[in-house]
């Protein structure tokens, strides 16, 4: 389903107020041919070049990605500052991270950007005075050439790799405590930091603003049988977005890519729900995640008069979105079927009575039952650790070396 040029450009409203700006004129324009120099026609350059005298305008904002040439063209004869919609989203992702990954992320995305547009800008790339575009780490950058740059960028690359190496221990960690992960995954502005607060009580950044929050947050959440899940929130997809930030956005694809299961999460009450989940059907098959369950959660159905039935009878047709659930994050409407449904679509993972025998080295292990087993005896004698629990048979199997005995009959589950 395609935008047309007028709800493109709403979204590019949207794209700004997220980075603070006000919006007091927009104009669409439609060529046959776009100018080589200037995008726009020359008509249109004389246009915006007067508005801006009139209204004062200190930023003109494209919803495409110009060239070098052409954003160097336009900021000569309009006199103001000039914003391609990658810059645009550039900024708004320096405004919203917050670990050292994201902030690293961000700014290898912003120098890759930069990079082309240095030359023949001279004194004009100084851009300390404030406001949108001048966020994250180009305002130094800026005004170094090529070779600077690059070498900048090089150590970026180097630093932002042992983050994540470190991500990838962290994983590897997780994976021997073998707990079902599951990802929330969705358009930008859904309500996914909102729906993983209420699930997991979180207090990650939830704001109604578009990217309001980027660097992903892994949580434990109980469902309904007791058995345990690693939820993970990821960033927010959006259409045309940087390749430069998907590629330094990687780590946090990664968290959807590698789940179990995907809870793909809709804003129910924007007239372009379908064309969203559309796009994130679309960015879930790059990435490599296209063939895993999925769940589509219409979130925000407290906005809607019906609370979402028709929209979610009209889903449920198609064949991706077969596990159709109507939900509020800020009513609660709909998140004990959502667990529900998470916890029969998760892998089934049976629990077994078992004993184990841990050396005294194997710290981690015993770590290990007591987050993902029930312990029902455990006693430490001169040579480890005996310990009787009722655990999954995956965790089991991972510690099968430690392994003493397996009774029949798993007894009760953990409460």
């Amino acid at each position: 389903m395609a935008y047309s040029a007028s709800e493109s450009l709403e979204e590019l409203r949207e794209l700004a107020r997220s980075a603070g700006a006000e919006v007091v004129h927009s104009t669409i324009q439609h060529l046959n041919t776009p100018n080589a120099a200037t995008l726009i026609g020359a008509g249109k350059v004389e246009e915006l070049a007067l508005l801006r005298e009139t209204e004062e305008i200190g930023v003109f904002l494209f919803d495409v990605e110009l060239s070098p040439t052409q954003q160097r063209n336009l900021e000569r004869r309009l006199g103001a500052k000039v914003i391609d919609r990658t810059q645009l989203i550039l900024d708004i992702f320096a405004g919203r991270a917050q670990t050292r990954e994201g902030k690293l992320q961000v700014e290898l995305a912003q120098l890759d950007y930069l990079l082309p547009r240095l030359a023949g800008r001279g004194a004009e790339m100084s851009r300390l005075g404030g406001g949108i575009g001048t966020r994250g780490p180009g305002e130094t950058q800026l005004e170094t050439d090529r070779r600077k740059i690059a070498r900048r960028m090089r150590k970026v690359e180097t630093d932002l790799e042992a983050v994540r190496r470190g991500r990838g221990v962290q994983r590897a960690k997780r994976a021997s405590v073998p707990l079902a992960t599951a990802a929330l995954v969705g358009y930008t502005n859904a309500g996914k930091s909102t729906l993983f607060n209420t699930l997991t009580r979180a207090g990650v950044l939830a704001d109604n603003r578009l990217f309001a929050t980027l660097d992903p947050t892994v949580r434990a959440l109980t469902l309904p049988s007791r058995r345990r899940v690693l939820l993970s929130d990821t960033v927010g997809f959006i259409r045309n977005l940087p390749i430069s930030l998907v590629k330094a956005f990687r780590a946090t694809l990664e968290e959807a890519a590698g789940s179990s299961i995907l809870v793909h999460v809709v804003d129910a009450s924007s007239e372009h729900a379908a064309a969203h989940a559309a796009h994130v059907n679309e960015v879930l098959k790059e990435i490599g995640a296209g063939g895993i369950p999925r769940i589509l959660a219409l979130n925000k159905t407290d906005l809607l008069p019906d609370g979402g039935s028709l929209l979610a009878q009209r889903f449920s047709a198609e064949p991706e979105s077969a596990h159709c659930i109507a939900v509020s994050a800020i009513n609660g409407t709909g998140l004990e079927e959502l667990l529900t449904r998470l916890d029969e679509m998760l892998p089934y993972d049976p629990l077994r009575r078992v004993r184990f025998h841990f050396p005294h080295e194997a710290a981690a292990q015993v770590n290990a039952v007591h987050v993902a087993a029930q312990v029902l005896h455990r006693e430490y004698t001169p040579d480890g650790c005996e310990m009787e629990a009722i655990a999954p048979a995956s965790l089991i199997r991972v510690l099968t070396p430690y392994l003493v005995e397996e009774q029949t009959g798993a007894g009760p589950r953990a409460e």
